[in-house]
């Protein structure tokens, strides 16, 4: 049965629509308790709502109506008058977790996003794309509080494409990071490659949040830093490996191979890229994640959209690649695939 004949037969509701209209009240339910650091507060043991507004210096109505939310929303547990953490809020929203993803809303609820996504998203639709944050200055603390909010949010896809570098019979001497924001890709290529040099690429005051991430991880002594747009400033040569993670969707076609053609011309001759992405199927509406972040490259830049492993094998071969491997990165929604 397809699809379309599943909704034909089942229940008309209007619930979806409502979920829709209201989901921007979790947007800022969540940012509310991670800027109270009500995960972290109740931790691993039941608080009660008076306990926490005691610590937090907020009001008890306030505490106790947000916990409520965070109940109905999934975020919290709720027995008697007590609140505790789920699972998945222990690991990712308590502050204390090496897994913590909270810093993320700072960037992803920023008011620069949400202009973007709430002002007037139709006419991201009529113009087929926004001028988004591209018409931001490069020394807009945005792209700082970028690298500083969503280091942790790449840190998943960062290490599995790590262990798999840590798996080649012949680790990377030279490691090209373009974009790297927080840098997480370049320091844990750099924990599990120990003779490489790694050039983080990217805008100058965004550059000063890498070489911090680099210096907390103590590989910092291994990090050269080249300030400018990956598009205009001059890589280099004579790289193993060239990371391209969470970038070439920003782009259309022709700025991907582009960026395709610089790398390859900047690798050694058994020299790779590795390319990070959002991968929809070819249906375009599956899997769920990747197939919707289009929406989120309609909204926030000109031309960039979630591209297929097809388009991406296309691209790759348009620049002058002869093979493309793809691979899932779980537990993340990312993929991994290898030019060479």
């Amino acid at each position: 049965m397809s699809s379309l004949d599943d909704m034909a037969k089942s229940e008309v509701s209007p619930a979806l629509l409502v979920d829709a209209m209201f989901a921007f009240q979790k947007t800022a339910a969540i940012k509310a308790a991670i800027e109270l650091d009500l995960f972290t507060m109740i931790g691993s043991e039941a608080r009660t709502a008076g306990s926490l507004a005691a610590e937090a210096g907020s009001a008890e109505r306030g505490l106790r109506i947000l916990c409520d939310f965070l109940v109905i929303a999934g975020f919290l547990m709720k027995s008697g008058d007590s609140y505790a953490l789920t699972p998945s809020s222990q690991v990712f929203l308590d502050r204390r977790s090496p897994a913590f993803m909270g810093t993320a809303i700072e960037f992803l609820a920023s008011p620069e996003m949400l202009t973007l996504f709430l002002d007037d998203p139709a006419a991201c639709v009529r113009n087929g794309g926004a001028v988004g944050l591209a018409n931001v200055a490069p020394d807009n603390p945005v792209w700082v509080r970028f690298a500083r909010a969503m280091g942790m949010f790449t840190g998943a896809s960062a290490q599995g494409l790590a262990s798999e570098v840590a798996g080649w019979p012949k680790p990377p001497a030279k490691v090209l990071d373009v974009a790297a924001g927080p840098g997480r890709f370049g320091i844990e290529i750099a924990k599990v490659a120990s003779s490489a040099r790694i050039v983080a690429l990217d805008w100058k005051p965004v550059l000063a949040v890498t070489e911090e991430n680099a210096r907390n991880a103590d590989v910092a002594d291994r990090f050269s830093f080249l300030p400018g747009s990956a598009f205009d400033v001059d890589w280099g040569t004579g790289y193993d490996l060239v990371l391209l993670p969470n970038f070439l969707h920003h782009f259309d076609k022709n700025g991907c191979v582009t960026l395709l053609k610089k790398a390859r011309a900047s690798l050694v001759p058994e020299g790779r890229v590795a390319v990070v992405e959002f991968v929809p199927n070819e249906d375009r509406v599956s899997p769920e994640f990747p197939a919707a972040f289009a929406w989120v490259m309609l909204a926030t830049t000109p031309t960039g959209d979630a591209y297929t492993e097809r388009e991406l094998a296309d691209m790759a071969r348009l620049a002058g690649f002869s093979t493309a491997a793809s691979k899932p990165l779980p537990p993340t929604p990312a993929s991994l695939m290898f030019f060479k």
